[in-house]
């Protein structure tokens, strides 16, 4: 069946909800390799994208894909009333690792997807807080589900829907090159300023100055915001705004669904900003992509079974055996891989040198570039370098995907994803092993896109 007659099936018979057709003509993939898909002809894509970080260590990882292959001839399934031993090895493994880099103990509790691990998290704090408002971040992403979505701040993700219980109290975070206030030298104080004011005040709608408490007890962010294109805040932010939050008994739960697992060159991407979590939430890389599995940790003292019981929530699938299978292989990956921090900074500076340069090339294109390890982004703006610019990013996308992109006398496709406030940023989370000569390619591919801009006058 050729990709005409499945595009035919698929508009026929195919709910458009579970999916988001960004392309204007969708593309039908049938195998992957490292950093590379391919198409029904065998045509070759550079992705730069991996799933949306959640295949880490390439398509196709021999090693790990050999792990689930025997654990399907073992025990491929398991009702999660009963325990295997992956699962237990994996917590383990992932608190002890935690515990390394915070000197705090604490558990695990696996779920299936990250939108679920967040409505975990959401009802360990509430269970801990006895209260249901929250903070996050304005360009925050957490999910789609009813409770995900509420603490999600796109109102496009609940226009349609509502929402149960409590909205989420939306901060802004602090994003230097659109900054609504002209000239400031110091964003971490700019906008930890804006966030203590909410205190002074019973009337600014968060805080009580009589009895000394906050309507809003957990505080869910992610470090570098995903969705929201791949935003980095000052290295001093996390830390000034977890002094606000101890001050006031707020919870810190970080998101770490599209960082973690070395995304940023950490395990967590909250450990380049010296501070300590209460809640860490993950999904996507820890299986490599090959199995649904997420979770979270948290500290001893708020998921113990004293405070957090049997049965305070539970999903069938959660620590299925295969996904967690592939969850010990992907860490024992990176375990293998020594020099894993060093190599994925080296990479990701490297990468962001090429990136600059077609800042430098492309200045009435691109505004700006930034990326912490392997997480880049390139903002792409209209022709007064700041105005942000949907259609030329949407150009970008398409073109990436006609496969017609010609290098060393080959063509190739580019895979990109788009995302920012505006829908004008290329966000990349390249393959981690990805090499030094596919960084030197995708730099040349970038190049000829955003040559077709200006030659087709977008």
């Amino acid at each position: 069946m050729d990709d005409s007659d499945l595009i035919d099936l698929e508009k026929k018979y195919c709910s458009y909800g579970d999916t988001v057709h960004y392309a204007e003509n969708p593309k039908i993939f049938s195998r992957c390799e490292g950093s590379y898909l391919y198409d029904e002809k065998d045509a070759k894509y550079l992705d730069l994208q991996m799933w949306y970080s959640a295949v880490n260590l390439g398509y196709a990882n021999r090693n790990i894909n050999d792990a689930v292959k025997q654990q399907l001839d073992t025990l491929p399934q398991v009702a999660s009333q009963y325990l295997h031993q992956g699962k237990i090895e994996l917590a383990a493994r992932l608190c002890t690792e935690t515990e390394k880099r915070f000197g705090v103990k604490g558990r695990v509790h696996f779920n299936v997807g990250g939108a679920q691990a967040v409505e975990d998290a959401l009802k360990l704090v509430r269970m801990r807080t006895k209260a249901n408002g929250v903070f996050a971040f304005m360009g925050g992403y957490h999910g789609r589900t009813i409770a995900a979505s509420a603490i999600t701040s796109s109102y496009r993700y609940r226009s349609r829907f509502g929402h149960f219980g409590d909205r989420a109290f939306f901060v802004e975070f602090p994003y230097a090159f659109r900054c609504p206030e002209k000239g400031v030298t110091d964003m971490t104080d700019y906008y930890i300023s804006k966030f203590k004011r909410l205190f002074e005040t019973e009337y600014h709608g968060v805080y009580d100055s009589r009895d000394k408490t906050c309507e809003y007890r957990a505080f869910f962010a992610e470090p570098i915001q995903g969705t929201g294109g791949y935003i980095i805040p000052p290295r001093n932010f996390f830390k000034e705004l977890k002094k606000v939050l101890d001050q006031y008994g707020i919870l810190l739960v970080v998101d770490e669904i599209q960082m973690g697992f070395y995304r940023t060159g950490k395990l967590w991407s909250i450990e380049h900003f010296d501070v300590v979590p209460d809640v860490i939430i993950f999904g996507k890389a820890l299986t490599n992509g090959l199995n649904p599995l997420s979770g979270i940790w948290a500290k001893e003292e708020l998921i113990n079974p004293e405070v957090f019981p049997p049965g305070s929530t539970h999903s069938t699938f959660a620590s299925n055996p295969l996904g967690t299978a592939a969850g010990l292989a992907t860490l024992k990956a990176f375990d293998d891989w020594s020099d894993r921090e060093r190599d994925i900074s080296e990479k990701g500076g490297y990468f962001l040198e090429k990136l600059k340069e077609l800042k430098a090339r492309f200045p009435e294109i691109i505004g700006d570039v930034d990326g912490l390890g392997l997480a880049l982004r390139i903002e792409l703006c209209e022709d007064d370098g700041h105005t942000p610019s949907k259609k030329r990013a949407d150009f970008v996308f398409n073109e990436g995907l006609k496969g017609d992109l010609v290098h060393g006398g080959k063509s190739l496709g580019l895979i990109l994803d788009i995302g920012g406030y505006y829908k004008n940023i290329i966000t990349l989370a390249p393959n981690l092993l990805i090499t030094k000569d596919e960084i030197d390619l995708a730099s040349g591919l970038l190049s000829e896109l955003f040559d077709r801009v200006k030659k087709n006058g977008i």
